[in-house]
């Protein structure tokens, strides 16, 4: 009985890494459903009543000077250097260029440029939304703080909200929801939970941001990751309008170009007699074939004539009769003078 062998783990893994021949028609693109638009809500209202619990000095403030004083890093010195590693999964620069290397791998893969352009539009997303709270509210760091118990808001300072905590969201949580699987989905959702999680009270226990700072930063990112699928079909037709410049430059390249053709020898032609006579043309050497060499002038075989032995020849025909005593291609036998 013959069986199938088995496939082993790194026979599974090349598997995985062949290119698909065609776009697989099977890719999920996420749309804005019901629920994702109450999520998006609530979402925003969560982020909206932090910003208000910081501009008013509310107990969120009294909180943030609490666990300031706390000085977490001076509690648990042993992680520390752990701690200082692990927040560069929250840096822009290291995270987007792994992101972007998995996700390039995977629009060779599947012939498609939506994942890249997913990630370019989410982060585009951060910078405007993250940087333009960030400066308009110019909030400083514990590091800075100059009044115990103030909010330190429009202080020139841009901490506020966490761009760690929400790079970690946004960057991460992408893997999620470009996920082709709800299995995968689920795994890269937690996954991304956990790691962006870790890497906002990581700045806390660091001290480079407050609490707040660190709630607002989950806020902002997901809310990125809520609204992408409303940017859904300006990917598409970014993507639609790439492919069609590269096919254009691939017509223009494999456009041949045209070859010059060497002028031909002129074709020989028969006189009206040769023809009557059956004669036929000798046939023209095709161009760059090689040819025979030809014999020198002064080694021709056969019998040479002057001139003024050669029978003229007209369309009528020789005007000359013919000799009996001479033969034609000989020399006339003369007698030799001398004894």
């Amino acid at each position: 009985m013959r069986t199938e062998p088995k496939l082993r783990r790194l026979d599974r893994v090349f598997a995985r890494l062949d290119r698909e021949p065609e776009r697989p028609a099977h890719i999920d693109v996420p749309r804005m459903s019901r629920h994702r638009v109450v999520l998006f809500s609530g979402t925003l209202a969560f982020y909206a009543a932090i910003v208000w619990a910081v501009v008013v000095s509310s107990w969120l403030v009294r909180l943030d000077w609490q666990v300031m004083f706390f000085r977490p890093y001076q509690q648990w010195p042993q992680i520390h250097a752990f701690l200082d590693y692990y927040v560069v999964l929250g840096q822009r620069g290291p995270t987007a260029v792994m992101v972007a290397a998995w996700l390039g791998w995977r629009s060779w893969r599947q012939h498609t440029l939506r994942p890249l352009l997913t990630l370019g539009t989410a982060l585009l997303l951060l910078n405007i939304t993250v940087g333009a709270a960030k400066y308009g509210m110019g909030r400083l760091g514990p590091h800075y703080a100059t009044v115990i118990g103030s909010n330190e808001m429009w202080r020139g300072g841009d901490i506020f909200p966490s761009g760690h905590t929400a790079n970690a969201v946004v960057t991460w949580g992408i893997l999620a929801y470009l996920a082709s699987t709800p299995r995968a989905r689920r795994w890269l959702s937690a996954l991304s939970a956990v790691t962006s999680l870790g890497v906002g009270l990581t700045t806390v226990y660091l001290g480079t941001h407050w609490l707040s700072d660190v709630l607002l930063g989950w806020a902002a990112g997901l809310l990125i990751l809520l609204a992408l699928p409303w940017f859904e079909p300006l990917i598409a037709r970014a993507e639609t309008a790439i492919l069609a410049v590269r096919d254009r430059r691939r017509s223009r390249r494999a456009v041949p170009v045209p070859v010059p053709v060497p002028v031909d020898a002129p074709v020989p032609t028969l006189s009206p007699v040769a023809a009557a006579e059956g004669e036929t043309a000798p046939a023209r050497e095709p161009v760059g074939a090689a040819r025979a060499p030809r014999a020198p002038v002064y080694l021709a075989p056969g019998p040479h004539t002057t001139r003024a032995e050669r029978t003229p020849v007209t369309p009528v025909g020789s005007r000359r009769p013919p000799h009996s005593d001479r033969v034609r291609g000989t020399a006339s036998a003369r007698p030799m003078a001398g004894g």
